[in-house]
């Protein structure tokens, strides 16, 4: 495949993959049904059992609640009334609501735009590599992500990462087009993809920029000027998108507005820059109180199984992490690393399409694994979806080109088979931590392993180095696949749930999602002395809300946001809603009213404070409510301070 170049003397036609013209009817026979069958694959994987989904409680009730109405769509509110938002930007769960309004508000179709938006992942990919490293890369990459456990993880949840890792390969793959002939408009729309993604995961999302950047700056063929004159008219697009939500938030009065989760001042900038990105940054040095957010002492670790905050780059190996997307390290480093030296063997020059792919993924790889080692992905295995693509490129275009390498003999022919040793070694130590689950598929990767390199390296005819590379890769692939594939158990995953695939995976419940008969009964009593109130009631934390906003669309008022330690609603917002007939009720813990303990510490400590001096208790018995209940006070004319 040659180099694609405005420049005549830039074109290279030397190195592989061969050129198009002579692969394209070969191809034909086999990439269509291939590629069919590894996305039947990745569509069975990421559907199968999707009507026993559950609901993940924060983003569900925010979900219900966006679709209500256009500004709780817009800003991401995660009550009904549209009062305070999620803690994070809201652009991930867009797709949810949308699906929402189509089909009806159900946990499967709020899953199923992240099925869709897998699947479209492994496609894309699929595309980006067949143009930089051929067909054969291609169909390998988009298998190796496929049967990636996060990929399927990720594919089966409610979270982030889906539409976030799609939104990048977007903007690779019009960066990986404007490269090849120099184009800004291509590059224009690169930065737009990018600055999409920002409002999936924020910050994170400009971690790919150094990846998209390089890549246009070295191998581009344009003059040096217009190349840096290019990516700083696509910097300023994507600064430009990225930074629309936050400009609209803060050009809306607050009141006319959410109060926005994860701050302190109601400020985006404190929700973004600060609680989303300097909490989890603590290396650089700046106090994320400063900004306005609100700093807590950690995130729990869902299932225990991931390692602490960012330490070191020795986290990504560990098995917390590494069996839901290390599985091809050392095939990876072989593409990378194999691919570099030999295009310096052959001095290919700086607009060589292998040279520029191997720049997208190298650097792609090498940002988001520095990023997520001194990072706190607060085991929340989902995160490394983004890695988990990288990986699987750089894995295909090793496998093709250690391939080519065997079978032109000399000393590199067997450098696959010892990659291929040592990366099914690799996936034996990773399950050591797991030696119950699914043993027998480490003893057949052994088997396949050490039938693979022999018949490859000793390649008596050309079929049985095929069969002895297929030998090797199903030994690689195997205990991933493995993996992969107990998603299609609920007792290994559950649709709706944070992504973690295999035996550390945790069921979400139903506890956050459903109503009780105690709560059904007080939903009936302050349903039926509403008395036009805009609320309910409020409630003293998110996870009191949620089962009524889930359940039954409530308008119920949410105190503390996600963290429990945002100041909304203060008591004067209590008072001044109480004085104006919107709220008659506040529900209250028996925690925040005891002084001296951690609860009475926060916001809802205070606000229980204040509703205990300044309104009402309802006797339990007049909404069927047991002894030891959540209390229950009417504030109103004659309560009110």
């Amino acid at each position: 495949m040659p180099s694609v170049v405005s420049e005549p003397r830039a074109v290279v036609r030397t190195g592989w993959p061969p050129p198009r013209a002579a692969v394209r009817n070969r191809a034909d026979h086999y990439e269509r049904p291939v590629l069919l069958g590894i996305t039947a694959l990745a569509a069975l994987l990421f559907l199968w059992g999707i009507d026993h989904s559950a609901y993940h409680a924060f983003y569900a009730s925010a979900v219900r609640s966006m679709t209500g109405s256009p500004v709780a769509f817009l800003y991401g509110a995660f009550d009904p009334a549209g009062s305070i938002t999620l803690d994070k930007l809201p652009g991930f769960l867009w797709p949810q609501a949308l699906s929402a309004m189509v089909f009806g508000f159900h946990a499967w179709a709020l899953v199923l735009p992240q099925a869709v938006e897998g699947v479209a992942c492994v496609l894309l990919l699929h595309l980006l590599v067949r143009r930089w490293a051929g067909v054969p890369a291609a169909l390998a990459a988009a298998a190796f992500l496929t049967l990636t456990p996060v990929t399927v993880g990720v594919g089966r949840s409610v979270v982030e990462d889906a539409p976030f890792v799609l939104l990048l390969l977007l903007a690779a793959e019009a960066t990986q087009r404007a490269t090849e002939r120099a184009r800004p408009r291509t590059l224009l729309l690169a930065g737009v993809w990018a600055g999409v993604a920002f409002q999936c995961k924020m910050l994170e999302a400009w971690a790919v920029l150094p990846a998209l950047a390089v890549t246009y700056l070295v191998a581009a063929p344009t003059t040096r000027r217009r190349r840096i004159g290019h990516l700083a008219l696509a910097g300023a697009v994507t600064a430009a998108v990225s930074l629309s939500w936050m400009l609209a938030a803060t050009l809306t009065p607050p009141g006319s507005r959410p109060y926005l989760d994860g701050t302190t001042d109601n400020s985006a900038s404190g929700m973004v820059v600060g609680y989303n990105f300097l909490t989890r940054f603590h290396l650089v040095g700046i106090d994320a109180a400063g900004t306005g957010s609100i700093v807590t002492g950690g995130a729990a670790q869902p299932g225990g199984a991931a390692p602490g905050m960012g330490d070191s780059v020795w986290k990504m190996f560990s098995p917390g992490l590494a069996t839901q997307s290390g599985w091809l390290y050392p095939l990876a480093a072989l593409g990378l690393v194999g691919g570099l030296a030999a295009l310096w063997r052959r001095r290919a020059p700086r607009t060589d399409r292998l040279l520029a792919g191997h720049l997208l993924w190298g650097v792609w790889l090498a940002t988001f694994f520095v990023v997520f080692s001194f990072g706190s992905v607060t085991g929340h295995t989902y995160y490394l979806g983004v890695v988990a693509v990288a990986l699987s490129a750089l894995a295909g275009a090793g496998v093709v080109q250690g391939w080519r390498a065997c079978r032109a003999g000399g000393r590199r022919a067997w450098v696959l088979p010892a990659v291929i040793v040592v990366n099914v070694a690799w996936c034996a130590v990773l399950t050591l931590r797991y030696p119950r689950f699914f043993g027998w598929s480490v003893p057949v990767a052994v088997v396949l392993c050490l039938t693979g390199p022999v018949l490859t390296g000793i390649r008596p005819t050309r079929r049985t180095g095929t069969v002895g590379l297929a030998a090797g890769l199903a030994a690689v692939l195997l205990i991933p696949a493995v993996w992969s594939a107990s998603a299609l158990s609920l007792r290994y995953n559950q649709p709706g749930a944070f992504g973690r695939v295999g035996p550390s995976s945790v069921r979400t419940g139903t506890a956050l999602s459903t109503l009780t008969p105690a709560r059904q009964r007080l939903l009936a009593y302050l349903t039926a002395h509403r008395d036009g109130a805009r609320y309910l009631a409020a409630v003293p934390a998110w996870t009191t809300a949620a089962p009524y906003i889930i359940a039954a669309d409530a308008s119920v008022l949410p105190a503390g946001g996600f963290t429990g330690r945002v100041p909304f609603p203060t008591t004067r917002d209590l008072s001044g809603l109480i004085d104006s007939g919107r709220l008659h009720y506040v529900l209250l813990r028996r925690s925040d009213t005891v002084a001296g303990t951690r609860a009475a510490q926060t916001p809802a400590g205070a606000l229980a404070r204040w509703t205990v001096a300044h309104c009402s208790p309802v006797p339990p018995a007049a909404y069927g409510a047991p002894g030891r209940t959540s209390p229950l006070y009417h504030c109103g004319p004659g309560h009110g301070g």
